[in-house]
């Protein structure tokens, strides 16, 4: 296991990131799951900015739900488990 220290910061930026980048997909990126990451970035993009409130809210709630979780919690779920939605 990394330290704890590690996972809090990963577990801040993501949730950072996923608040207020979510429609970009940024959060995704932090850790590690760039196909994800790419998927909410091309949506986003591609068009045209139409379904990027979508994305944004898919970020937001993954971002609240990574600031929600214990340390252990989320480096079990998401860097052990590598749940990669919500």
């Amino acid at each position: 296991m990394t330290s704890n220290s590690d996972v809090s910061g990963k577990k801040i930026a993501a949730g950072i990131c996923g608040i207020l980048l979510g429609a970009l997909g940024i959060h995704k990126f932090v850790l590690g799951y760039s196909t994800e990451g790419l998927i909410m970035l091309l949506v986003s993009i591609l068009t045209c900015g139409l379904v990027a409130p979508v994305m944004g809210i898919i970020g937001l709630i993954e971002g609240i739900i990574y600031l929600t979780k214990s340390d252990e919690e989320f480096y079990n779920t998401y860097m052990v488990g590598k749940k990669a939605w919500f």
